[in-house]
């Protein structure tokens, strides 16, 4: 005879997977913190430039890392077309 638990353990399967799905987004988005404050030092930008390019990634991932991507090859200089 089975035991009928309600679902209770359909219901923490599910919650552990997201757990664990929210981990590992956690640490993805941390290595892209990490690598952008890399990538700016290594583009010859300051320690405080790369810093705000790290805060700015870790409260904001998504535009953050659009933005950062968009400013990381300019140099200071606009080009008319």
């Amino acid at each position: 005879m089975a035991i009928d638990d309600g679902g209770a353990g359909f219901f923490s399967g599910i919650i552990a997977f997201f757990f664990l799905f929210s981990i590992l987004l956690f640490i993805a988005q941390v290595a892209i913190c990490v690598w952008a404050y890399r990538d700016a030092l290594n583009k010859g930008r300051s320690q405080e430039f790369a810093i705000l390019v790290l805060l700015g990634l870790f409260f904001f991932p998504i535009l953050g890392l659009i933005v950062y991507l968009i400013i990381r090859n300019d140099n200071g200089s606009r080009s008319r077309f």
